[in-house]
């Protein structure tokens, strides 16, 4: 990276940015122009596709002092971008209409040495991520294809969908994956396991409807069983942990952010079955009205089990007989990790998510115990699993 300029890079993006999203239909308009056969990879509707792509896009190049070492991170964009069918031909489209519009809209800041640094630092994106997903290709396939076994309302917003791929699919509790459902073709959304691994192959996937959602609106309702779905490969490893692990943990859920949660509650809980040890586990689960707690007959069973504990805690009902109020303050005022180390596992909205850190690092709780998984972050897919967060 030494002949690209990244002070030069990181300075000129936000001014792209703010021109919002005159920036946006430029690129797409150049792209589908020049290139017309790259239209179809992309959904029908673009309306939130459009800048969600084009910002992501930016953002990873603009920020490559960062991504150009965090490897892990930008080969996994090129295996998941696998399912989209991308080729090493379409990253060259790409960066042409993104040059195209850098140099629109920068206008007179555009220069040569600028639109080398541009280009440069896409390529070393690019070619990370088609190193990876050649590599990926000879062990993985691109998508797995999987049917809904069964499927359940739990409550107006939230559906309970059992899944099973039709091929061997291994993943670690904790992890996510990408799914594309058949009514909603491209629109791929990051959905989290909400169990460990079983024998059968059997998924389960907790589904809330999230406003705006063009994949969440639909699958949160009740699926057919036989309904054929595709899934990507696992990812994440912020929220996993070893079945070994020692050290107790804290749990904090906000909406189907319980997830993930409880798939690991199923590890520990086979652990406990097994050996007879494993770590105290408290968890935390927020919602708005008492009817928003649509897993709690699981989690009452399992809290007769001596090393589960579980806290409910509502935000709107000031009535309700249990916690109220915000979930992760009533997690930090608790302080169950008060004598002794324990790891924070944290899902839920990005509002949740956010004033659960601040609540538990105004107590102390060191930051490196914290552990979240924030599949939003670079906007390369949405991650509708999560919902409302309270």
């Amino acid at each position: 990276m030494t002949d690209i300029d990244l002070d030069a890079i990181e300075r000129s993006w936000p001014k792209v940015v703010a021109v919002g999203d005159e920036a946006t239909q430029y690129f797409y308009s150049h792209l589908f122009l020049a290139h017309p056969e790259v239209r179809d990879m992309f959904p029908i509707s673009m309306s939130a596709q459009r800048d969600r792509f084009f910002r992501a896009l930016g953002t990873i190049v603009s920020d490559v002092r960062k991504h150009g070492t965090q490897t892990d991170f930008v080969r996994q964009l090129g295996r998941d971008h696998r399912r989209y069918q991308t080729i090493p031909e379409h990253y060259g489209a790409v960066e042409g209409s993104f040059i195209a519009t850098l140099r629109h809209f920068l206008g007179a800041e555009w220069t040569e040495e600028l639109a080398a640094s541009w280009a440069g630092a896409y390529q070393l994106i690019a070619n990370s991520m088609v190193d990876a997903a050649e590599d990926d290709e000879h062990t993985a396939p691109a998508w797995w294809d999987a049917e809904v076994l069964a499927s359940q309302r739990r409550t107006i917003e939230v559906a309970v969908h059992t899944i099973r791929p039709t091929q061997q699919y291994s993943y670690q509790p904790g992890q996510s994956f990408a799914l594309e459902v058949e009514k909603r073709p491209k629109l791929w959304r990051y959905f989290s396991p909400a169990n460990a691994p079983r024998p059968d192959g059997a998924i389960e996937l907790h589904v809330q409807a999230v406003a705006g959602g063009q994949v969440s609106g639909l699958f949160a309702r009740a699926m057919p069983v036989g309904e054929k779905v595709k899934i990507g490969a696992p990812v994440g490893v912020s929220l996993t942990l070893p079945v070994e692990h020692t050290g107790d943990i804290v749990m904090v859920a906000g909406g189907t952010g319980l997830a993930p949660l409880r798939a690991l509650t199923e590890q520990f809980t086979n652990r406990w079955r097994t050996t007879g040890s494993g770590p105290q586990v408290h968890m935390y689960v927020g919602a708005r009205e008492t009817w928003h707690l649509y897993d709690s007959n699981y989690l009452n069973a399992l809290a007769k089990q001596p090393w589960f504990h579980y806290t409910p805690v509502v935000s709107g009902d000031p009535n309700y007989p249990g916690q109220t109020g915000m979930v992760g303050e009533v997690a930090a005022r608790e302080r169950p990790w008060s004598d002794r180390p324990q790891t924070a596992l944290v899902c839920g909205s990005t509002a949740m998510v956010s004033g659960t850190i601040e609540a538990l690092r105004a107590t102390g709780y060191p930051e490196e115990a914290i552990r979240v998984e924030d599949f939003g972050a670079i906007g390369w897919d949405d991650h509708e699993a999560a919902g409302d967060g309270v």
